[in-house]
């Protein structure tokens, strides 16, 4: 989704419908894949997903509908080594916080109108309370920690040494995601491939950051976008033109293109 199929300016691009309905009169399946909330993704989708299979939170849920394909979810324990980890960098020097997200709702307990602004980009479902601890942690997708300086060279350190049992995976310049050791976007796929009969030969993926890796394990078609992290385009095959260039629909339509019979 960000820096892959979504613009520069945050903005879903105008002609994804129309490509999308193009692809079910091909029988084609069309699956965002996300790190965002599974209700953010359908805000921002709108109809357009409404009989689509979604892969949200990294790859901890994928659904069909109201169906359930797939989840994996870190123990309550080591959710509040991460909240603790947080405000202890947050105390520090370190300007993070900290998002719970289970499946029906998010939880974050700092509220200044950054974070909340930054928080409220990927999260429909959120709800501010005085303690994350206080929430309910037997059911967590994902902790996912805003660093509003480089997280890849700053607080995801920190993080990873706090909190071995999971998996922490940098999914932007400022976020990280800490989720089950088993989670991710390629093992999601994987598992609606599974249930929908689909062949990696039949799959086509596009990312740009490094939670999409595995994603290519499982698709003979693998799109690095131009402005992909390097270790993207090391794992692609091929590169499709940037997100600011609505590359993702440039080169569906193609694919589109080539795939249908000539007259």
């Amino acid at each position: 989704m960000d820096g892959t199929l979504i613009d520069g300016n945050g903005r879903v691009p105008a002609g994804l419908s129309q490509v999308v309905a193009q692809m079910r009169e091909d029988g084609i399946v069309f699956t965002p894949a996300s790190g965002r909330q599974l209700a953010n993704l359908r805000a921002v989708l709108g109809h357009t997903v409404d009989d689509s299979p979604i892969i949200a939170e990294s790859g901890a849920l994928a659904v069909h509908g109201n169906e359930e394909i797939h989840s994996d979810t870190i123990s309550a324990e080591d959710a509040a080594t991460a909240v603790v980890t947080t405000r202890e960098l947050a105390s520090a020097g370190y300007d993070v916080g900290a998002v719970v997200a289970c499946k029906r709702c998010a939880y974050i307990e700092r509220s200044d109108p950054a974070f909340l602004a930054q928080a409220r980009l990927y999260y429909e479902a959120l709800e501010v309370v005085d303690d994350l601890m206080t929430v309910p942690l037997d059911e967590v997708l994902k902790v996912a920690v805003f660093d509003f300086d480089d997280v890849e060279n700053g607080s995801s350190q920190a993080l990873t040494a706090a909190v071995p049992n999971v998996q922490t995976a940098v999914s932007g310049l400022h976020w990280v995601d800490m989720t089950s050791p088993q989670a991710s976007k390629g093992r999601a796929l994987a598992a609606l491939q599974a249930r929908l009969g689909i062949l990696p030969e039949q799959t086509a993926v596009f990312g740009d950051y490094l939670n999409d890796l595995d994603l290519y394990e499982h698709a003979d078609l693998g799109f690095a976008m131009r402005n992909a992290h390097p270790g993207i385009h090391a794992a692609a095959a091929f590169t499709a033109p940037a997100n600011t260039e609505d590359g993702v629909l440039r080169t569906v339509e193609e694919l589109l293109r080539r795939s249908r019979p000539r007259n």
